[in-house]
């Protein structure tokens, strides 16, 4: 069999959980499948699969062998759909990661815009930020602030940004406003988690001159739209993107402090690396549909952040 066929064999196994129920989709027999899994095995040399009478599981190569199958099976449909409907055809799955934040004030109206245009593309919208590994994460696009280490992906600003210190007008009447970094020793402070490590040292620069504060945390989150509610609460201060926190600053539900700083959560590139960016993979045959989405992101993304107010300057 071709290795093509074999791909195709590889992935239903894994989806049906079974070398049974796989052969019957591909209405073949289960001694074939079993045989035809040997045989790939032996040609690679390697175990893919940890099976038992009711169960299958991928071993590491297994995995690998597998995410690679998805891809290239998908670049596959992509291309018989392009011959056999035309380049006008816009349809399937479009999945976007995105921080909460963001996620819910610009990129999910974004995306309801763009399949009102196009009814037949289907999309996932996944609000987060935690994603390790963007190649093996099955996401088309990832929307996330920093820089990127990964040059096998490509990255493009979505927008410039910067990180200030906020609290609600509540707060600072109660426990007053700090004017240099200093002083959030003495505040609460609501700090994110990230992979399980408390970023708790904030950095700051004021020109050539450059320190670190380790805050005293009154509540911790790994995720950015928590500290933005307790903020907005009076809970204590927090140090966020102002693009996620625009709109509140706007109305004057939250209040910036220490704005002569630069401020991070790490020493390095304190400024490109608070950036909004997009990150996606690169590929020979990219679905039409992705394409026109990030034409679409790049074009209604500003218009947005200019209705709702910028506050970059």
């Amino acid at each position: 069999m071709d290795k093509f066929s074999d791909m195709t064999m590889f992935v239903s196994i894994v989806k049906r959980q079974g070398l049974a129920a796989a052969g019957r989709d591909l209405g073949l027999s289960p001694a074939t499948m079993t045989a035809r899994l040997q045989a790939l095995e032996e040609r690679y040399g390697v175990k893919l699969l940890n099976r038992s009478t009711r169960h299958v599981g991928l071993t590491d190569a297994g995995e690998l062998y597998y995410k690679a199958c998805l891809d290239i099976l998908d670049n596959v449909s992509e291309v018989e759909n392009l011959i056999q409907n035309g380049m006008k055809e816009v349809k399937g799955a479009l999945r976007v990661s995105a921080p909460k934040d963001i996620g819910k004030q610009y990129i999910m109206p974004i995306l309801n815009e763009f399949v009102a245009q196009y009814p037949d593309v289907v999309p996932y919208l996944y609000l987060d930020d935690r994603i390790s590994n963007i190649a093996e994460s099955g996401r088309d696009i990832v929307i996330r602030y920093g820089e990127l280490v990964d040059s096998s992906l490509i990255s493009r600003r979505l927008s410039p940004s910067r990180r200030v210190l906020c609290a609600s007008p509540e707060y600072l009447a109660k426990h007053g406003t700090p004017l240099k970094p200093e002083d959030l020793a003495s505040h609460d402070c609501l700090v994110m988690l990230r992979s399980n490590e408390e970023l708790k040292t904030w950095h700051f620069q004021e020109q050539e001159k450059k320190v670190s504060i380790t805050v005293s945390p009154k509540r911790f989150s790994d995720d950015g739209e928590i500290i933005r509610q307790w903020a907005l609460e009076g809970a204590g201060i927090a140090l966020k993107s102002v693009l996620d926190v625009q709109a509140d600053i706007n109305s004057q539900r939250l209040v910036t402090v220490l704005n002569g700083y630069m401020k991070n959560f790490n020493t390095s590139t304190m400024v490109s690396s608070a950036d909004l960016n997009v990150v996606y993979i690169s590929k020979q045959f990219q679905p039409k549909r992705i394409r026109l989405f990030l034409d679409y992101l790049f074009e209604r993304f500003p218009e947005l952040l200019e209705k709702s107010g910028d506050l970059r300057s």
